[in-house]
């Protein structure tokens, strides 16, 4: 935990922050490698434990430093430029080495005792680069065994071309090594690779060392001229790709960027891959919610967090509606799929037999979407290439989602009217599970043919049923209040005898005249009451321990005792104390408002004094 270092947003493990030292550096950010050794900068690193000597010199060396450069400035502590595979032998003097006093960093060693700090390096990163598994390896251990209020410093690694996937998988600090060493290699940095400067006919870039020379002239240079704005080049092109990197994760759609970043280098794609492996290190930091599109543009999209996580919500939380039949549907490109021609086909088809039944939309890369769940996050939210043709990694996904969907739920009859790559699904699953579905469609399922046919199919089966559109919207949010709570909230907040107000998609859940939740469009989620919070609090989930005060407006992470590690960003939490209770949306996951020293953990909504 630090006082130095606050995160103020999050995409993924990607994150926004600020260093507060004597001047703020907002993170992720770039270090000019050679300032580290001038007590000029804003970061000093004291160097290596050989030029040091002992223990004894690096005390006074240590408190020397810091009268000199204030408490203001962070110090990297000694340590021994070991490669992160050498066997530790650190000295148990350096083990035991104090603090100075103000910010600090840390190198940090697998297997090694973890000292309190504000910045951690992983020494020796640079080693890792092409090696995916190992690099994925480290990080991991590294945030595992770290606070998560602290700056993760990469060495040595960043080029134009990794800077976002090393941001990505949570890097907040890296340097200019690579672009000062490439330079004097003869070696020309961007964003989609390196290139020798004698395979250039033209500079690509147009930066101010660009634009003042050409691809011949620097060739004909003396050496050192050309290293000078070789450099300058290569650090420019950092620069840029470090501000774009930091408008996509304020934008929320960093990972976008990724997906098609990665594919500069084959390491740089298989760190993607190993990555999405590591669901808990970047699901943890990925908001429930955005209101940006999810752009779903290559097979990698399948085991992005967002789409996993909503899979398994599917699974593990999703109650359906008390109906049995069930009619399988195919997506739309417009969302939500309700305001789609298509779907407003199949709408007008089922005509007063649609409350008999109960919709599931298949769909890549997200597998299937119950109606109930078609505004919530990222159901409405994305957009996928279409060709007309699946590869056989979104059969199986999709396949997959529905056959565990069919084998936990069972209705009485089971319509399909899709065709194509959804059919096959269909056929695939009924096979494996000995299902008998009903197939409506002729041809194209939006035909004149095909809707008569789903009409005369679905008066077959529903003729002669009843159902009350209370039952019906009472069913709908208790769907997605089981998906963002887990099963059993639906029937806290939507009790039996529950009257529901509002059009959709704003319905309203009322009990005995009291408010308990309502259905926000743009999240797709439920917005609590003071009156559903209190309801909900003896569940002991989504719940945030404060200390004894009663919180305005919004609460900070030092003022939380604990809160519940299944709490993401944009989770609507319920907050209890001594003094008061509260509801309101989570501006961090749980893990970190535990955690840590700063930074703003929740927007609080609603207040009532005990």
């Amino acid at each position: 935990m630090t006082q130095y270092f606050e995160v103020y947003q999050r995409d993924g493990a990607a994150r926004k922050g600020r260093l507060l030292l004597a001047r703020t550096i907002e993170t992720p950010c770039i270090l000019k490698t050679e300032m580290l050794n001038e007590n000029m900068g804003m970061i000093v690193n004291t160097g290596s434990m050989w030029e040091i000597g002992n223990m004894e010199n690096a005390e006074q060396r240590l408190h020397q430093l810091r009268r000199e450069i204030g408490d203001n400035k962070l110090i990297i502590l000694p340590h021994m430029c070991l490669a992160p595979d050498a066997p530790d032998c650190i000295p148990e003097a350096l083990k035991k080495l104090i603090t100075t006093g103000g910010a600090t960093g840390r190198v940090y060693r697998k297997g090694r005792d973890t000292k309190a700090a504000d910045m951690y390096i992983l020494e020796g990163a640079g080693v890792f680069e092409n090696n995916a598994r190992a690099l994925v390896d480290r990080v991991i251990d590294l945030k595992h065994n770290t606070p998560d209020d602290t700056a993760l410093y990469l060495p040595n690694i960043c080029l134009p071309e990794n800077l976002a996937m090393l941001v990505y998988m949570g890097a907040d600090v890296l340097d200019t090594t690579k672009a000062t060493v490439s330079a004097y290699k003869d070696i020309y940095l961007t964003h989609a690779g390196s290139f020798h400067l004698e395979s250039l006919s033209e500079l690509p870039c147009r930066c101010a060392a660009c634009a003042s020379t050409n691809a011949l002239e620097l060739k004909k240079m003396n050496k050192a001229p050309r290293a000078q704005l070789l450099e300058q080049h290569n650090i420019n092109a950092i620069e840029a790709e470090l501000a774009l990197v930091r408008e996509k994760i304020s934008a929320g759609n960093l990972r976008e960027y990724v997906d098609g970043q990665c594919r500069t280098r084959p390491w740089l794609t298989a760190l993607l891959r190993l990555l999405d492996r590591e669901y808990e290190h970047i699901e943890r930091g990925t908001p429930i919610t955005r209101n940006v599109e999810m752009l779903a543009n290559s097979g990698d999209s399948l085991t992005r967090p967002e789409v996993v996580r909503f899979a398994r919500r599917i699974q593990e939380r999703y109650t359906p509606p008390e109906l049995d039949v069930l009619l399988l549907l195919p997506c739309s490109a417009k969302k939500p799929y309700s305001i789609s021609q298509s779907h407003q086909k199949f709408s007008f088809a089922l005509g007063k037999y649609r409350k008999f039944v109960h919709e599931v939309i298949i769909t890549s890369p997200l597998g299937i979407v119950p109606r109930e769940l078609e505004l919530t996050y990222p159901a409405a939210h994305y957009d996928v290439a279409v060709t007309g043709h699946w590869d056989a990694e979104e059969m199986k996904w999709v396949s997959g989602c529905l056959e565990d969907y069919l084998s936990k739920h069972k209705y009485s009859s089971i319509v399909a009217h899709v065709d194509g790559a959804y059919k096959q699904i269909c056929e695939i699953v009924a096979d494996k599970l000995d299902l008998k579905i009903h197939f409506t469609n002729t041809g194209s399922v939006t035909s004149s043919e095909s809707l008569r046919n789903l009409t005369k199919t679905m008066e077959g089966l529903c003729t002669g049923r009843k159902t009350s559109e209370t039952k019906r919207k009472a069913s709908m949010l208790k769907a997605i209040v089981d998906y963002q709570f887990g099963k059993g909230a639906g029937e806290i907040l939507v009790p039996d005898n529950s009257e529901i107000k509002g059009p959709f998609p704003r319905y309203q859940s009322f009990y005995e005249r009291t408010q308990l939740a309502t259905l926000i469009p743009q999240y797709g989620t439920a917005a609590i009451t003071i009156a559903g919070a209190e309801m909900m609090i003896p569940r002991n989930s989504y719940i945030v321990h404060i200390d004894d005060f009663i919180p305005r407006g919004s609460i900070l992470a030092p003022g939380i005792l604990e809160a519940d590690p299944a709490i993401r960003e944009g989770d609507e939490v319920f907050v209890v104390g001594e003094k008061a209770i509260g509801v309101g949306r989570a501006r961090m996951n749980g893990k970190e408002m535990t955690m840590s020293t700063r930074g703003q953990a929740i927007d609080l909504r609603h207040v009532k004094p005990k």
